[in-house]
C-alpha cells in the first residue's frame, strides 16, 4: 500500500552528508527530499539481537537521523552465529552499548539513544512516543503483542519481523491505515507449540535477508515512495527460496483495543496445567545433585530433542522427546517402580512433560528448575551451553 510520506524533511544536508548519501541523492524516488525525510526521522528498534542487528546498521547507513534501542540484554557467545552488530570483544557487554559502538562507527552523524529496559507496559507507550516508527525484531509472543498494542494506542505505525531455523515472515502495521498484529493474530498459540529460536534454533544469515527487509520497509515507510507491506505478510523459505506474499484484512468483528494488559499472563508462556504440575513437583539442580550422591534411584528423563541432546546432556539422562510423551507414545516406556525426573533445556519443556506424566498417573514425577543450563552453570561448569 503505497503511503504519505511518515516525516517533514530535515531543512538541509551538510556538505559531509551529501558526499556519504550521494548514492541515495541520484536515485529519483530518493533524491535530497528523501534523505532529508531520512535524517529527521526517529527509529526505535525493539531489540538488537538477530533482526535489529542488520536493521540498525542499515538504517545507521542509510542516515536515519535518531535510531533508539530497547535493549536490556548483555553479549552471549551464542549470539554471535547471527547477531554481527555484536563481536568476540563484546561478550558480556550490555547488547545497547555495543549496537551504539558499532552504529557509531558505521555512520557517527547518527543519533543513538539508548533504553536499557526491559519493555513492558509500564514504559512502552513512554518510550513509543519519542518515536514515529518502531521496528519490531523480538522473538517472543508476549512482546509482540505488547508492541503491537502500544502502537495501536498511540497511532504508530511499526515494521515486524519473524524468524525460525530456515523460515521468515516480514509485514508493516498500521492500525490507521490497515491491519495490525492482531487481524494476523488474534491470539497466541498454546504455550509450548511454537518453540523459541533458543529452542529451535535459527540459520544466521536468515536473520540478514529479514532484517534487510524490515530496513527496506522502515526506508520507504519514512520517505513515502514505493509499496510497502501494510495489508500483507511475507512469508520467506531458504531452504526452498521462495518468496510469498499473503493479504491480511483488518477483521471488522475485532475487539477495541483500549489499553494495555498483562502479556504474560495473556500468552502463558506455561500452560496453567504445566504451573499445576509444578507446584510441589520441582527441583533445583542442586537437588538432583544430592539425589545422584546419594545413590538414590531415580530415571532422569531429558525430553528435548535429539540435537540439543547431542549439544550437551546430564550425565545418566535417558532421551525421550517431549512430543513423544505428550503424545502417549512414550508413556509405556516410562518406569513404574521408581519416581521420575523430567528436565528440559529451561525448564519450560519439561513442566509440560511433566504435567501429561502426572496426567497419566505417574504421581512421583518431578522435573528440574532451569534443566541443562542451569546444570551446565551450577554444577558441571565444563559442560557448553547454548
Amino acid at each position: 500500500m503505497t503511503l504519505p510520506p511518515l516525516v517533514e524533511p530535515a531543512a538541509d544536508l551538510s556538505i559531509d552528508e551529501v558526499r556519504r548519501y550521494s548514492r541515495h541523492l541520484i536515485i529519483p524516488d530518493v533524491g535530497m527530499d528523501g534523505q532529508k525525510r531520512l535524517k529527521n526521522a526517529k527509529v526505535l528498534a525493539v531489540g538488537a539481537g538477530g533482526l535489529g542487528s542488520p536493521t540498525l546498521m542499515y538504517l545507521a547507513a542509510a542516515g536515519v537521523g535518531t535510531l533508539g534501542i530497547v535493549e536490556f540484554d548483555v553479549v552471549d557467545e551464542s549470539n554471535l552465529q547471527r547477531q554481527i552488530i555484536h563481536g568476540q570483544s563484546d561478550v558480556g557487554r550490555s547488547k545497547a552499548e555495543s549496537a551504539r559502538d558499532s552504529i557509531k562507527e558505521i555512520n557517527p552523524l547518527v543519533d543513538v539513544r539508548l533504553h536499557e529496559v526491559r519493555l513492558d507496559s509500564s514504559n512502552v507507550e513512554e518510550i513509543f512516543s519519542q518515536y514515529d516508527l518502531i521496528v519490531d525484531g523480538t522473538d517472543n509472543f508476549a512482546t509482540r503483542y505488547l508492541v503491537n498494542d502500544a502502537c495501536v494506542l498511540l497511532g504508530k505505525p511499526y515494521v515486524w519481523g519473524s524468524i525460525y531455523r530456515f523460515d521468515g515472515q516480514v509485514s508493516v502495521f498500521w492500525d490507521e491505515h490497515g491491519p495490525n498484529y492482531r487481524d494476523l493474530y488474534p491470539v497466541p498459540p498454546p504455550p509450548g507449540m511454537v518453540p523459541s529460536c533458543a529452542e529451535g534454533g535459527v540459520l544466521g544469515v536468515l536473520c540478514a535477508t529479514i532484517g534487510a527487509i524490515q530496513a527496506t520497509e522502515a526506508v520507504k515507510l519514512i520517505t513515502g515512495i514505493g509499496e510497502t507491506l501494510l495489508g500483507r505478510l511475507m512469508v520467506y523459505d531458504a531452504l526452498e527460496m521462495t518468496f510469498r506474499t499473503i493479504k491480511i484484512r483488518k477483521d471488522p468483528e475485532a475487539e477495541p483495543i483500549t489499553g494495555l494488559i498483562d502479556y504474560e499472563a495473556f500468552c502463558g508462556v506455561v500452560s496453567e496445567e504445566a504451573q499445576e504440575a509444578a507446584a510441589g513437583s520441582t527441583i533445583t539442580v542442586d537437588e538432583l545433585k544430592d539425589m545422584m550422591d546419594a545413590g538414590k534411584d531415580f530415571e532422569l528423563i531429558d525430553v528435548r530433542e535429539p540435537n540439543e541432546y547431542e549439544i550437551v546432556s546430564i550425565p545418566g539422562a535417558k532421551l525421550v522427546p517431549k512430543d513423544e510423551i505428550l503424545s502417549g507414545r512414550a508413556l509405556s516406556s516410562l518406569p513404574q517402580d521408581k519416581p521420575i525426573v523430567l528436565h528440559c533445556k529451561t525448564g519450560v519443556r519439561s513442566a509440560e512433560a511433566l504435567a501429561a506424566v502426572k496426567a497419566a498417573g505417574f504421581r512421583d514425577a518431578v522435573h528440574v528448575q532451569g534443566g541443562v543450563t542451569a546444570w551446565a552453570t551450577r554444577i558441571d561448569k565444563a559442560l557448553p551451553t547454548y
